[in-house]
């Protein structure tokens, strides 16, 4: 585990210094507003190509997390056809940049007489992308009764919807522990579970959680701050064995801590 990548979610405007605070060999960022649905933004002084030039003499892995308003789910055009053309312009941009990973939620539908339409819309999603070398990797989430990806029944839906699209080998999965901790999932055999219905797991956000399990409360806190068990945190995080994000509130001190805590644990 000593050679496990452990990085930090940080502020966009220089990654690359972000990434040297936390003596991190990868970190994680929007590309813009992840409130809004305003195109991608590289704010890196040089634009995407001094960031991706950059990034591979510092040794420092990228990704991207897409806004938080993307739900291709939804039965809703006005948000579902923006938010694929909005996950397409950040695929772009985080493949120009050079990014080993763009970061999408689940979404969700309105009720439950639309989720087989849902699980359908996320197959007509990845279709009609035009997939690049980055992969989609879709993130478990914590709350939401008619969520796509709060519980593993509805990931393994969403997985049987998309593996018959093109370029589904070019989607992934991001296991969030605090997701699915406040989601109601069972940490103890979570990451053996995913695997079975996904292949993959691809990142690790490693958070703790400010609220009990099966809560629905998307509420991150700092590693060994929260409610969920240090150990079950630690097994997951050894059991994917794929690179790690934190998520946790603060700066670079903060993040070293969490980073630390981390290590300690593993």
């Amino acid at each position: 585990m000593s050679t496990l990548a452990l990085g930090a979610h940080v502020e966009q405007t220089d990654p690359i210094a972000e990434a040297q605070a936390r003596k991190a060999p990868l970190v994680q960022f929007f590309l813009g507003d992840p409130q809004g649905y305003k195109k991608p933004v590289v704010r890196y002084e040089g634009g995407a190509q001094a960031l991706r030039a950059a990034a591979q003499e510092a040794g420092v892995d990228l990704y991207v997390h897409a806004p938080y308003l993307v739900n291709v789910a939804t039965l809703n055009n006005r948000i579902r056809i923006p938010s694929r053309k909005l996950l397409q312009q950040h695929l772009d941009a985080a493949t120009e940049i050079g990014a080993k990973g763009l970061i999408v939620h689940g979404g969700h539908v309105a009720g439950p007489d639309e989720e087989e339409k849902g699980f359908d819309n996320w197959r007509k999603a990845i279709e009609s992308l035009t997939i690049t070398d980055t992969p989609v990797l879709i993130e478990n989430t914590a709350g939401g009764d008619h969520a796509m990806a709060r519980h593993l029944d509805r990931i393994a839906r969403v997985w049987e919807a998309i593996s018959s699209a093109e370029g589904s080998d070019k989607v992934g999965f991001c296991l969030d522990t605090c997701h699915a901790w406040a989601g109601g999932i069972e940490l103890g055999d979570v990451v053996d579970r995913v695997r079975e219905i996904t292949g993959r797991i691809d990142l690790v956000h490693a958070n703790d959680s400010r609220d009990a399990a099966g809560s629905g409360a998307d509420r991150h806190a700092n590693l060994g701050a929260g409610q969920l068990p240090p150990d079950e945190l630690a097994d997951v995080v050894r059991g994917a064995g794929a690179p790690v994000v934190v998520e946790t509130p603060g700066g670079a001190s903060e993040h070293l801590a969490d980073l630390d805590w981390l290590r300690e644990h593993l």
